[in-house]
């Protein structure tokens, strides 16, 4: 009878171990199919526009904006975000480095370079599709943030602790979702980012078109959410905050190939 029981447990868990990895096939297959199409191009296709549209109370594109590689450079310019930037004197992701660019060469003030930053039904804003069109230009290329400024190194030492802060009424941090491995929310893995494997593949595969929502969502809006779920006070777009954890994440994923705006579920 004792070697009946712990037989039946090593069953019953090679079981349930079998089942999780029929699910996980399943999950991948469910994806492959919805990358055959993305409709994150009709985003894309308009961002470029965007980006070349005079626009503003100086009537400029913003064609020579500097998004880290010299001015009016798009192509590779997402995998060295965030940076340290001279001319603002601050740590910058993309849509913070746009927001500058709006401000500095179209005379938008920042409070309209910055309103309403995630589209929605039947709201199709400029943000979304800037960026769905600029990280396109970085598809297939290495991530390679430097971090190597005083202030891209404090940044990125604040995003570590933000990372591992708990708080809220359900006491959550990041890493309660994201600092483990083998974790599931329904169809949704949840990579541990901590481990540059898996930083590497859940970082560059945002932007994403979200088919549950039928929009293009950034990693700011990423961000964003993530504070929503956890009960925590709302994450400001582009605030400083946002900015640190991106770049503790996006230096993380060093090394990866980038291969966005992706398609998820």
């Amino acid at each position: 009878m004792r070697r009946i029981v712990p037989a039946i447990f090593m069953a019953a868990a090679a079981a349930a171990f079998a089942q999780q990895s029929n699910t996980v096939q399943e999950i991948e297959k469910y994806r492959a199919a919805l990358g055959d199409g993305n409709p994150a191009e009709l985003w894309e296709a308009r961002g470029e526009a965007i980006w070349k549209e005079k626009r503003g109370p100086k009537n400029a594109s913003l064609e020579q904006c500097d998004l880290g590689l010299g001015a009016g450079v798009v192509k590779g310019a997402y995998t060295v975000l965030p940076k340290y930037f001279k001319d603002s004197d601050k740590v910058e992701d993309l849509e913070s480095r746009l927001v500058t660019c709006m401000v500095t060469l179209q005379g938008f003030t920042p409070e309209q370079a910055k309103k309403d930053p995630f589209g929605g039904p039947g709201k199709k804003v400029a943000m979304d599709a800037l960026v769905a069109y600029i990280t396109a230009e970085s598809r297939g290329m290495k991530m390679s943030v430097a971090a190597t400024h005083p202030k891209e190194i404090e940044a990125y030492e604040l995003g570590r602790k933000m990372f591992f802060f708990r708080g809220g009424p359900h006491d959550f941090a990041c890493a309660t979702c994201h600092g483990v491995d083998n974790q599931r929310i329904r169809l949704q893995d949840l990579p541990n980012l901590t481990k540059q494997e898996d930083a590497r593949k859940a970082y560059t595969s945002w932007p994403a078109y979200r088919v549950s929502q039928g929009e293009v969502r950034s990693f700011q809006w990423r961000l964003y959410d993530c504070f929503r779920q956890q009960r925590f006070p709302e994450l400001e777009f582009v605030s400083p905050a946002s900015i640190a954890l991106t770049m503790y994440l996006a230096k993380n994923s060093n090394g990866g190939t980038f291969n966005a705006p992706s398609i998820k579920r």
